[in-house]
Order: C-alpha cells, then structure tokens, then sequence
C-alpha cells in the first residue's frame, strides 16, 4: 500500500464543504494543509480536518508535503491559483470552469505539460452512474447510430439563494460557464468532441437582487449574457442543442436527450451524479428505466481528483485538463459566436475519456493509492 497522496486546498466557499466530505476520510488522499482569503475560514476549515493545517496561500505552495493543490477560489482566481500551483511543482485539479477566458485555460494546460505536472479539472458529476449509463447504453448500439441531442438548463438565477452571487454575474460566470461545462462534459462523455459551434446570446436585465443571506436586498450589477444557446457539431456529425439561461423559471424539457435510430435516451441532470436513466427504443410502447450500468457508484464531488490519483499511469485521468479545455473552447466559442453572428472552429479536440466500469461506492471509497 503506498502513502496517501497530499492535498492542499486553496479556496473554502460554499462548494468546498462537498469536496472535503468526500476527501477527509479517503485512504488514497491526506488533506494536509487549507487556505482562503478569510483566515478564520480557513482556521475552522483546518479544525475539523484532522492532520490538516490552516496556512496562508504563499505557505500551502511553498510546502513540500503538498502534491497536488485542490483550486476551489472564484472562477476569475482559477488562472493565476492554477498558475503559482504549477510554477511551484505541484498538480491542480481545479473547480469548474478551468479558467475564466480560454487563453487562460490553454496557459495553464501547457504550463503543466511543461512543468510534468497534471491538470484535473470538474464536473466529475459526470462520472456518477447517471451519465455513464447512458454513454454504455449508446456505446452498446441501444439506440442505434446517435444523430442528435439536447441539453437545457433553465433557472431564475442564482442570486436567490447564494448569500454571494456576484461572480455569478462577473466576467467567468453566467449561466455558460458556470453550468455549461456539466452539460458540455456529459455530452463529450457521451457523443465525443466537438469540432464548431453556432450561437446566440441575451441579457434579460443589468442586475439582480440578492434573496438571502446577510446581504438580503443588495443589487449585483449584470456583465454577461444570462441566457446561451447554440449548436455544437461534433466530430462525427451529431448535433447537439444546448440551452443555459438564468432568465427562465423553470421547464419540463429533459436535461439531456439524445436521439438515434433506433430509440431515444432520456439522461439525468450531469449536475447530480446519478439518476435514471430511460429508453424509448422503436417499436417500444413507452419508456423504460436502464439499471444503473457504468460509474461510479454514489459518487460524490471529488471523484475525479481520487480518479486521478488513482489512475497510476494506466490510463488517463477521466476528469482531465485536457476535456476542461475542450469544454472551455466550446463554451468561449460560443459566445465569441453570438457575439459576432457567425459558425466558429473550435481550435481544441480531445478524446473520450475512458468509461468508468460499475463500481461500488464501498470499492471507491476503500481505493488505496
């Protein structure tokens, strides 16, 4: 049994307390040091971490201990944290998006690939039982040759309930970056790489009210466009819809559908990590439930970091750098693409990532590095 891998985590908002959930009693990872702007956070963080060590970010990089740095700082701090991370030796695996502008997202890719350090990057929802399922139905010939899908997202907006939406509503946020890449990575897992995109773009309003939390009432001024939607070709041909708004309330539409031949897909939502997934094959009267077929099992946020550092060299990481940054050119393509009213290439293509066999949570939760 070799030692835990060491992780030191940058960043303790909202979406850290889900990632040291899963983390904090893993054999194959050790939290040994957590850092955040707010040293009292960043001091309660570390007392309910045993072995853990509240530490200034300058510390966390400089400490050898540190393998791998977990980036879970705002979408606009993604680059720069990423950045001193790979400068000081160390791995990322960093909170969706990967960055907050493709050029950044590239940088930080190839200044690992220089420094022979590895990027990861969420949602690894996508790892759960719920998308990979469907990607082993569609692998299995259950639907035929796939030829079209949806995806659609629709809310209010995050403003009512997050106690601090603004990054939501700032440059690296709207509801493309902040949700897209859930719906973008499962519909890769799902259908392969995309190779151009078609979009469009509207800003229902300049701000927003916040709804709850010790700033109740406060207004948040609105940068980016609220409601995305777009076409993304893929390599192969199939077409996939996709639909992200904070400007809707709600919808009935499926998160994911996607169509072939010989039957339909109905996918859960690739926020959540599972969920059922359903088939209406031709010729069938109805839909029916698939048993849970590929993923891992009541998987949780921070799978794919325990994904990678389990991997050994044998295969890829299947939350990689190299699908954030494909996923990060879709999305900034489309938006250049509404912007400019025009077809646009993407300048990235990747590999599917391997599928993830069915794996028991109990298998997951145990693996040693």
């Amino acid at each position: 049994m070799g030692d835990p891998h060491r992780v030191g985590v940058v960043g303790l908002g909202v979406i850290s307390r889900a990632y040291l959930d899963t983390l904090a009693d893993h054999p194959a990872v050790r939290v040994v040091a957590v850092a955040d702007l707010d040293p009292a956070r960043s001091a309660a963080t570390a007392a309910r971490l045993p072995g853990a060590e509240a530490v200034r970010v300058e510390r966390l990089l400089d400490r050898p201990d540190v393998q791998t740095v977990l980036n879970l700082t705002i979408p606009a701090a993604h680059a720069e944290v990423s950045r001193a991370a790979i400068d000081a030796g160390k791995h990322v695996y960093v909170e969706k998006p990967l960055a907050a502008t493709f050029a950044d997202g590239r940088a930080t890719v190839e200044r690992a690939a220089a420094a022979g350090v590895r990027v990861g990057c969420a949602p690894d929802t996508v790892l759960g039982t719920g998308t990979q399922t469907a990607r082993a139905a569609i692998d299995g010939g259950l639907i035929g040759r796939p030829l079209s899908a949806s995806a659609v997202m629709v809310t209010p907006g995050h403003e009512r309930w997050h106690p601090h939406p603004d990054f939501y509503y700032a440059p690296g946020g709207g509801p493309l970056l902040d949700m897209g890449p859930y719906y973008i990575s499962a519909l890769v897992h799902l259908l392969g790489p995309v190779r151009a995109v078609h979009g469009a773009a509207s800003r229902l309003r300049d701000e927003r009210v916040i709804g709850s939390g010790p700033r109740l009432g406060q207004r948040v001024p609105v940068r980016v466009d609220t409601h995305v939607t777009g076409v993304l070709e893929h390599a192969d041909g199939v077409l996939s819809t996709l639909t992200t708004s904070f400007d809707g309330v709600a919808t009935t539409a499926a998160p994911i559908e996607v169509h072939g031949e010989t039957g339909t897909l109905a996918v859960p939502d690739p926020n959540h990590f599972d969920g059922e997934v359903r088939l209406f094959a031709l010729g069938d009267g109805g839909w029916r439930a698939l048993p849970p077929g590929a993923g891992y099992v009541d998987g949780a946020r921070g799978v794919g970091l325990i994904d990678a550092v389990t991997a050994d060299g044998r295969r890829a990481p299947r939350a990689g750098g190299d699908v954030a940054l494909h996923v990060l050119d879709t999305m900034t393509a489309l938006l250049r693409s509404a912007a400019e009213g025009r077809r646009i290439e993407l300048t990235t293509a990747v590999k599917r990532p391997p599928l993830v066999p069915l794996t028991p949570a109990e298998q997951w939760r145990a693996h040693r590095a």
